[in-house]
């Protein structure tokens, strides 16, 4: 919810300890969502699919991308483009938290997770 017309604070868009989810169809009506992520390290997210691009934008940490058959390795102010229905995840590979924010090119947010 709204704190303000417009206005959200992170913590009222939690949807895990380390996840916010913003869905701007649900909120704004805006075709954009995104998760604002806080990864301890060590800790991963597995591989899944969008049927839409993903763009993540690294703010803090270290971190190894799975793209497809692609492993990435990047730091703070990296971008990372993920195409459509391409296979991806990430690992916190750092000794700090990872933070991050998985931009998705849709208001509403839709994943199909790969691993079991």
């Amino acid at each position: 919810m709204a704190d303000a017309p417009g206005r959200y604070a992170l913590d009222d868009l939690k949807v895990s300890p380390t996840a916010s989810l913003f869905e701007g169809f649900r909120d704004e009506e805006v075709d954009l969502s995104f998760f604002f992520t806080r990864t301890p390290p060590g800790a991963e997210v597995g591989l899944h699919v969008h049927p839409y691009h993903e763009v993540f934008v690294l703010i803090e940490g270290q971190a190894e991308y799975r793209r497809g058959d692609e492993r990435i390795e990047a730091g703070p102010g990296t971008v990372i483009v993920i195409p459509p229905e391409t296979p991806h995840g990430f690992q916190n590979v750092g000794d700090a938290p990872l933070v991050q924010l998985g931009i998705h090119e849709r208001g509403t947010m839709q994943q199909t997770w790969l691993d079991d």
